[in-house]
């Protein structure tokens, strides 16, 4: 099975594909300027320390919501505001997510990298207009998706001349409100691009709440350390101060006091499979 060799520019300084893990991390929804902040300077601080390359995520707009009534986000005005105080204040990279082909390119004058939602990986219309904004492309793996069709998802960002995509394994449907993660799906997609491990979204359960989605938290640790062992280019992770009053995925966010743990954890697994020199 071939490897994809290239690397992938999430910025000057951060790459996808080679030696360094990257993590894309943040809450959920992008609440407020404080808790981003809180967040992100707690993230920052234990990547630096660790030798991690870290980029923020928060979400503008969770249009995928289970139900009408869920919250969110402060939408794109205002999510945009947030999202520039934290990458001027912080001086991070920051990721968010497009729902609608019209969003990227203001949302491409903000942010570094543009994440095309799972249940929208087959969007043709919202993949190019991605991708002409010249920013790096994150694709979420749908629920619903084999992993070796997610490189049509791949040719359609390539085919309009940027090379900066890659793929994001988040779980498959295993039945009502429950996701699986398919440890294949990992060395299969890397044949096409670098490939994130979400670890919170693959411990989702979708619309298991009764009108918002559920999630394993204690799950977390085992497809953290079964996916750095295999081979991953980073992670993402979303984290909370206080995932109980999280308006959005509190069930499945790691608690930020924990974070530290687990990013040693993880990264302690990564380093002993490059020391190997085990890549997939």
């Amino acid at each position: 099975m071939e490897k994809f060799k290239d690397k992938v520019q999430i910025t000057d300084n951060i790459e996808l594909g080679g030696d360094r893990m990257v993590l894309f991390a943040g809450p959920c929804a992008a609440e407020s300027y404080d808790i981003c902040m809180e967040t992100g300077e707690v993230v920052k601080s234990l990547c630096s320390a660790m030798g991690i390359d870290y980029v923020f995520k928060s979400s503008f707009d969770k249009a995928n919501r289970t139900s009408s009534d869920s919250y969110r986000g402060p939408a794109i005005e205002g999510g945009l505001e947030i999202l520039s105080r934290v990458k001027k204040d912080l001086n991070v990279p920051i990721v968010t997510d497009v729902h609608e082909s019209y969003q990227c390119a203001e949302v491409a004058t903000v942010v570094d990298v543009l994440q095309i939602p799972a249940f929208l990986c087959r969007q043709t219309d919202l993949l190019k207009a991605a991708a002409r904004t010249g920013k790096a492309v994150k694709v979420k793996k749908g629920q619903f998706m084999a992993p070796e069709d997610m490189k049509y998802a791949v040719d359609k960002v390539r085919g309009e001349g940027n090379k900066n995509v890659f793929l994001t394994e988040r779980g498959a449907s295993f039945g009502y409100h429950n996701l699986v993660v398919d440890i294949r799906s990992l060395p299969i997609m890397r044949q096409y691009s670098p490939v994130i491990f979400d670890v919170t979204h693959s411990i989702q359960q979708p619309g298991g709440m009764g009108g918002s989605s559920g999630g394993q938290r204690e799950f977390a640790p085992f497809l953290a350390r079964a996916a750095a062992a295999a081979g991953v280019d980073g992670f993402f992770i979303e984290t909370h101060p206080n995932p109980k009053k999280a308006l959005s995925d509190g069930p499945n966010m790691i608690p930020l006091a924990e974070m530290g743990e687990f990013l040693q954890m993880i990264h302690d697994f990564w380093k002993m499979r490059i020391s190997l020199k085990f890549q997939v």
